[in-house]
């Protein structure tokens, strides 16, 4: 029997970690570069009871459509035969899986080179270079945002109990002097996830990081929380309790991605 927190993982970097490579393909010229004008598709898949889970991701010249089930064909196929080795894999961990694609190199060291770009979201990554910083945040934030709101339709049992508490609520994190925004809405137990700023409301919470260096001292868990609020890393309008509450399910959402 798979293990749930496995199938977790798995579902998170399907629906969470995957969509986050559009970032890359947008922001990232090395990965823009080597994307130009491609217009392939690559499968993830691995085996289960029933059958098998993954994801299908479609390029088509710098820009990613990330379907959450495995098609039955593709370009590229990495094949796992088991869950635990997919995630093993992402993590950048050592699982080799089977390969259906060795005829297209050209593509297939597009695909694990940025693969291996999305370890800059590791916590053990300490980027030096500011375009890299920037990234590295932008990244971490557009995934805990979706990934919590995943969390949530996965039915988490303590983030059921959070949301389904809760009337019509925007949770707003953003960095000053970026474009970095997300939000997250929380509604009488439903949840969404969004780029940039809610417009129809105000924010119940918005915590806002004071700069990429200050929300890297956080992500990278240098400083808690709470003394990166009294050192204003992050500025808390709202209410400081549910922020603290939220950070919690982002602090889990990484370790269970990294």
């Amino acid at each position: 029997m798979t293990d749930k927190n496995d199938l977790l993982t798995a579902h998170l970097y399907i629906t969470a970690v995957f969509p986050v490579i559009k970032v890359l393909l947008q922001d990232d010229p090395a990965t823009a570069k080597k994307f130009k004008g491609v217009d392939a598709s690559v499968v993830f898949k691995a085996k289960e009871e029933d059958g098998y889970i993954g994801a299908t991701l479609i390029f088509k010249d710098n820009d990613l459509e990330v379907k959450p089930e495995p098609a039955d064909d593709a370009d590229i196929v990495f094949k796992f035969g088991s869950i635990k080795k997919m995630n093993t894999f992402l993590k950048g961990g050592t699982a080799l899986p089977a390969i259906k694609g060795f005829t297209k190199p050209g593509l297939l060291i597009k695909v694990i080179s940025t693969l291996l770009r999305l370890k800059l979201m590791m916590p053990n990554v300490r980027p030096k270079k500011d375009h890299e910083k920037y990234l590295k945040v932008k990244l971490a934030l557009y995934m805990v945002s979706t990934a919590l709101s995943k969390l949530n339709k996965l039915g988490d049992e303590k983030m059921k109990a959070w949301t389904g508490k809760q009337p019509d609520r925007i949770y707003q994190l953003s960095v000053e002097g970026t474009d970095i925004a997300v939000y997250l809405r929380v509604k009488a137990g439903k949840t969404k996830a969004g780029r940039g700023f809610y417009q129809r409301k105000r924010p119940f919470v918005h915590m806002k990081f004071t700069s990429v260096d200050n929300a890297l001292k956080v992500l990278l868990k240098d400083v808690e929380f709470v003394e990166a609020v009294d050192k204003k890393y992050i500025s808390i309008i709202g209410s400081p309790e549910y922020a603290n509450m939220l950070n919690d399910f982002m602090m889990h959402i990484q370790a269970v991605t990294t």
